[in-house]
């Protein structure tokens, strides 16, 4: 049978994960491919920070750049308009932050910019190497998702991100007010207005309780926020099921799906907002062994939209502007080049909520749109 795409993918991901580098012309002669075939599938796989890709050798993104390829990095000659060349550091490639490279690495390359991408894997220690790595490659810029815990950043880990050697700006992160950081430009998606956006939704299905289940991350705290501030518009209960989270992990089976079924059972709640999507699959599946039908007894909506569609029950989603999270950073960012005495910015993109089979809104209409964004 036909080896797909994605299966040639996963083994070039496999080979470099063994062998730290290789380059194209080892990996096509192992993969059986073309050279052009191999450099197609890298360029792919690098589009998206899975992989690293200089001067025909291909690394794991966590990799810090060895000082060969630091000297490439700092002599490749740039294109863009000042010679540009912009450093990326991002938790993970893919799941919610694949949009956001793809489009950061579409920004970059509509003005001729050159982006290196480094991948953390959630791990603090290598926001710092991979900020180093990429200053010793000689970026002009820095765009920063770092790593810090998920209530944080308190002020020890914003500290180091405070004062930093060139310009940059937080991608998908805020610094409280009061901690050192704070002023520093930044591009965030409006999640407390995507999970509002969604209970005012349900409530004009006629819904007049809706439960919050959200595991514990980054975004839950905004979710939260906005969930709260729905159900007191709207004069309806606070039914939020997830209980004090005591670390990253927790899926909806084990932070309230149990209540959850209770308050079903006793004719209570008909329909609730889970974050994340991942976790309103695994909901679904366990209201149908426990033969609650969705969206016949109980209507779904999900904060994030990675997988939402791919359900059993294609789930109504609130979908995060990840893309255009990505395009303004890098605009940003060269804004900030250009005139490093410009005003701080803080922008925010209102996620959509795309209506699917899960709410019981039927077919029409396709998507509830909310603005597509705004600067405050």
């Amino acid at each position: 049978m036909r080896e797909s795409v994605e299966e040639r993918h996963e083994r070039i991901l496999r080979l470099v994960r063994e062998r730290g580098s290789v380059r194209v012309g080892e990996l096509a002669a192992a993969l059986g491919v073309s050279v052009e075939t191999a450099r197609r599938d890298v360029a792919a796989l690098a589009a998206v920070g899975r992989v690293r890709r200089l001067h025909g050798t291909v690394t794991w993104p966590t990799a810090p750049l060895n000082a060969r390829d630091a000297r490439l990095a700092r002599r490749t000659p740039r294109n863009a308009p000042g010679g540009l060349v912009l450093g990326m550091v991002v938790p993970v490639s893919g799941y919610y932050f694949r949009s956001v490279i793809q489009g950061a690495r579409r920004a970059a390359a509509d003005s001729g910019i050159r982006l290196l991408v480094g991948v953390t894997d959630y791990t603090s220690a290598r926001d710092h190497q991979h900020v180093a790595t990429l200053l010793d490659a000689g970026v002009d810029g820095l765009l920063l998702a770092p790593s810090w815990a998920l209530d944080g950043p308190d002020e020890a880990e914003a500290a180091p991100f405070a004062a930093p050697p060139v310009p940059a700006v937080l991608v998908e992160r805020r610094i409280p007010l009061g901690v050192p950081g704070s002023h520093l430009d930044r591009v965030v998606s409006d999640h407390a207005g995507g999970a509002a956006l969604a209970v005012r939704h349900l409530v004009q299905l006629g819904h007049r309780r809706v439960a919050l289940l959200a595991r514990h991350t980054h975004t839950r705290p905004a979710v939260r926020e906005g969930y709260l501030s729905a159900v007191r518009a709207l004069g309806l209960p606070d039914d939020d099921l997830s209980p004090d989270p005591v670390g990253p992990g927790g899926r909806p089976d084990d932070i309230g799906g149990d209540r959850l079924l209770e308050l079903i059972g006793a004719g209570e709640v008909r329909a609730a907002l889970v974050h994340t999507d991942i976790d309103a699959v695994d909901l679904l599946r366990r209201l149908r062994a426990h033969g609650v039908r969705v969206p016949e007894d109980f209507a779904l909506v999900c904060h994030n939209d990675e997988t939402a569609a791919l359900a059993d029950v294609p789930l109504t989603s609130v979908s995060p502007a990840t893309f255009a999270v990505g395009e303004a950073a890098v605009r940003l960012l060269v804004r900030r080049l250009e005139d490093p005495d410009a005003a701080h910015s803080a922008v925010e993109w209102l996620p959509r909520l795309v209506v699917r089979d899960s709410c019981g809104a039927g077919r029409a209409p396709a998507r509830h749109d909310g603005p597509e964004g705004h600067r405050r």
